[in-house]
């Protein structure tokens, strides 16, 4: 089983940041890669399909959220990516000085890929994130 882990400082509160990227369906409003997110169901066991600028879809699942300690952790169950039994959370830390901590990581088994490609490539769609965020917010 592989994993990625990645943090991201950011020059936000907790709360601020977490009110940008903390919806389950909010990913397309923050995050480059993604052109449009349909979400059906609410709460925990809820989908979202993510269109992909230039094609393509990712369907994930919700398996856990916790609002008040800003994490959720989701599922994916198709997808273009190279990985299977993909299980990620992104949370928020707050840094107790105004600013904050963005934390990625998933662990996954590498599918139709090597393991180290496998890993790039979550880590590219990591950094896009934590790039746009880091235009939004600065690090």
């Amino acid at each position: 089983m592989a994993n990625v882990a990645m943090t991201l400082k950011l020059n936000a509160s907790a709360e601020t940041v977490w009110g940008k990227i903390g919806g389950f369906g909010a990913l397309h409003e923050w995050h480059p890669v993604i052109e449009k997110s349909e979400l059906e169901g609410a709460g925990v066991g809820a989908t979202r399909n993510l269109f992909l600028a230039g094609g393509g879809n990712v369907i994930e699942r919700l398996d856990a959220e916790d609002a008040a300690g800003k994490s959720y952790t989701y599922t994916i169950l198709d997808s273009p990516l190279p990985v299977a039994n993909y299980q990620s959370t992104l949370k928020v830390l707050d840094n107790g000085d105004g600013s904050c901590t963005v934390d990625w990581s998933s662990n996954f088994d590498p599918s139709g890929a090597p393991e180290a490609d496998a890993v790039a490539a979550i880590q590219g769609v990591y950094q896009a994130g934590f790039d746009a965020l880091k235009s939004d917010f600065g690090g």
